[in-house]
């Protein structure tokens, strides 16, 4: 990594108290299709299911705010906010939250560090053409490690087949798909990152 993106992940990670963690990430407009709520239940399901990771991962959701002149756009933030609180409410330490839900316009060099950061990229839409977060992903892992958790609706599925494949409407399975994800062995994320990365052409 360069030195001003090494730097940024530094300051990012101090920001949002991350220096001890592995990170999960998930970037998205916030949109019903892109299965956000489905999303933090998988998340809070993971926590109650593998406590071991308590105190270790956290799910940095960055959500940009999108329609919020209709009302149905602005009840999904409260929604999630109220969501994200309930999982923190019921499992944070005062050293440590499990998400946090960042709802802002981020900008690109922000969006890129946290996905460079990220041992887990965490895509779970429930209708979506082609998906850019998941090609975004891969293409800044030029380190070749970090695992991509998506979902079966999406375009991108299809083509990236280096990536875990989950159906986002079963928590279970998408809980059980991100424990898989951060004990995955680093070569294994190599084969699969390449794998993924020789497709973006």
């Amino acid at each position: 990594l360069g030195d001003a993106l090494s730097e940024q992940i530094r300051l990012l990670r101090e920001q949002y108290k991350l220096e001890q963690c592995e990170v999960i990430v998930g970037v998205d407009r916030i949109d019903y299709t892109k299965g956000l709520p489905e999303r933090i239940h998988a998340v809070g399901r993971f926590f109650a299911k593998y406590p071991q990771h308590r105190g270790k991962v956290t799910f940095v959701q960055l959500g940009a705010p999108s329609r919020t002149h209709i009302r149905r756009y602005r009840d999904l933030i409260v929604e999630l906010e109220s969501l994200a609180d309930e999982i923190n409410w019921k499992f944070q330490t005062d050293e440590w939250k499990p998400i946090r839900f960042l709802a802002a316009h981020h900008d690109g060099d922000k969006v890129h560090a946290f996905m460079c950061m990220a041992s887990v990229c965490l895509v779970s839409s429930l209708h979506d053409g082609m998906n850019l977060v998941a090609k975004e992903f891969v293409a800044a892992r030029t380190d070749l490690k970090g695992v991509l958790v998506l979902s079966e609706f999406t375009g991108a599925a299809r083509e990236m087949t280096g990536a875990l494949i989950v159906n986002p409407y079963d928590l279970e399975a998408s809980s059980d798909a991100l424990a898989t994800a951060l004990l995955m062995p680093v070569g294994e994320q190599g084969d699969r990152m390449r794998l993924m990365r020789s497709l973006l052409g």
